[in-house]
């Protein structure tokens, strides 16, 4: 059993004329790694290594012969040059004996070079043998937990048994592709399952469920509301340093206390109370070394309302926006999203808890078919005029155009300033057109409706008088 095993979760069943007598879970110090892949790598790592070593002493062999035949070639010029001087010997049998060595010392070189690159191929694999097996051997230990079983039965008997327990260290989140192809918008959710248990998953029967006992487990409840006369601050004392024994205990943390299209086949789901569980259509295999595997949860087709947002007092981009409802059974957690624009990738966005029935807004990215301009037309700082007051006036065109080949709804976003000083009044507040909507903070919104090739034009005016003696703080242009 893994060493993240849960003791108190240990539980046994089973079918067959046989008794429990007693479980118990004890340690179990291994000398070697029972992960099977560990295993597989060390042979492999062994093997790798007795092949370096017989294409090593190979080299050295082919070394040896070309240091021989290179040796022999040197004697045998001399020999030969004295013979010949002395008529011992003909010309063609000095020609086929240099010949006859020139070629073995090329074959050698040959295989020397043959035996390189085979050295450099298995060097590279054993090297990834080496990353691979350093990770795994950094992520677990030998030692594991055995589970010790006491049965108790009247005669032979065939006893099946069962053992549950549970586990740390995995965990699924959520992903998204949001896919919009002309008007309709498409949701896949996916599940990212990461685990380093310690023991990796075969295929198996998976249940990812959406419960969180850590945050369900306590009821909250309301302290009493105080209202108390405020008291003067205590004096600072100095902090009292931590003995070495308490930084022991303590640590950092407590001292410092992120065609057709291809479908996808979607997980069967059982609701429950206060959770679901999502069951894979096929076994997935989840190994333990901390990769994330996908599988998808759900497919849904959502209702929505395509238009486009801009806000030209932060930036000229538009943004097109999905208002939808979550039409379907699924509550959809908190995820990071990838939105397409048919089989075009625009960009990522997040989804928020996202409960069935509820309405939400998702940014499906810059829209540069849509064009913003914002430009100040009018700005006058006059003088002090009569009481000291001083006069500034400023008055912006913003200009939205369509330039896609539908026609769309645009929500532009501005603002005029709010004044927290009595000496600072704004005052002369021209709008045109007016907005739809205007807040006491200033906020202004319109909603124009654009035609493809069409543009609208709004103007937005103001003017701020500031009191003698009063510095004017947060003007921009």
């Amino acid at each position: 059993m893994p060493l993240g095993l849960l003791r108190d979760s240990v539980r046994v069943s089973g079918r067959g004329q046989a008794t429990v007598l007693s479980v118990e879970v004890a340690m179990r110090h291994e000398p070697r790694s029972a992960d099977a892949k560990v295993v597989e790598l060390e042979r492999k790592l062994v093997e790798l290594t007795g092949g370096l070593q017989e294409l090593a002493d190979n080299a050295m062999v082919e070394d040896s012969r070309v240091a021989l035949l290179s040796k022999l070639g040197q004697r045998a010029g001399g020999t030969f040059a004295k013979a010949l001087a002395k008529d011992e010997i003909q010309p063609d049998r000095i020609a086929d004996l240099t010949d006859a060595i020139g070629t073995q010392l090329a074959q050698v070189l040959g295989r020397k070079r043959e035996l390189a690159e085979h050295q450099r191929r298995v060097q590279e694999e054993f090297e990834a043998v080496t990353r691979e097996l350093a990770t795994l051997q950094a992520q677990q230990t030998p030692d594991r937990q055995a589970v010790l079983i006491d049965l108790e039965t009247k005669a032979s008997a065939t006893v099946e048994i069962e053992l549950s327990y549970v586990v740390n260290e995995a965990s699924w989140t959520s992903g998204y592709d949001i896919r919009l192809d002309n008007e309709a918008l498409t949701l896949t959710w996916h599940a990212e399952i990461t685990q380093f248990t310690g023991e990796d998953w075969p295929e198996c029967e998976l249940a990812l469920s959406t419960a969180r006992p850590a945050i369900s487990a306590k009821i909250p409840e309301l302290d009493p509301w105080y209202l108390d006369r405020q008291q003067p601050p205590a004096p600072q004392l100095p902090a009292p340093r931590m003995m070495a024994a308490e930084q022991a205990v303590y640590g950092a943390q407590g001292m410092a206390d992120a065609a057709a299209p291809v479908g996808y086949s979607a997980m069967q789901a059982e609701h429950g109370e206060a959770a679901t569980i999502y069951r894979p259509a096929r076994q997935v295999a989840v190994p333990s070394d901390g990769t994330s595997h996908r599988t998808t949860v759900a497919v849904i087709d959502l209702s929505a309302t395509v238009d486009h947002v801009t806000a030209p007092v932060q930036s000229l981009d538009a943004y097109l926006r999905a208002t939808a409802v979550n039409n379907s059974e699924h509550t959809l957690r908190p995820g990071k999203a990838s939105v397409f624009h048919d089989t075009e990738f625009v960009g990522t966005t997040t989804l928020d808890t996202w409960a069935p029935g509820e309405e939400a807004e998702l940014n499906l990215g810059i829209d540069d078919r849509i064009r913003v301009e914002r430009e100040l037309v009018k700005r006058t700082a006059g003088k002090a005029v009569i009481g000291g007051t001083k006069r500034r006036e400023a008055e912006y065109l913003i200009t939205v155009g369509n330039y896609s080949k539908r026609p769309t709804k645009v929500t532009v976003l501005d603002q005029i300033p709010v004044s927290r000083d009595d000496g600072i009044v704004v005052k002369d507040i021209s709008c045109k057109p007016e907005p739809q909507q205007r807040t006491d903070l200033g906020e202004l919104t319109w909603r124009l409706a654009l035609d493809p090739g069409k543009s609208g034009e709004i103007r937005v005016g103001f003017r701020v008088d500031v009191a003698r003696g009063v510095e004017l703080q947060g003007w921009r242009e």
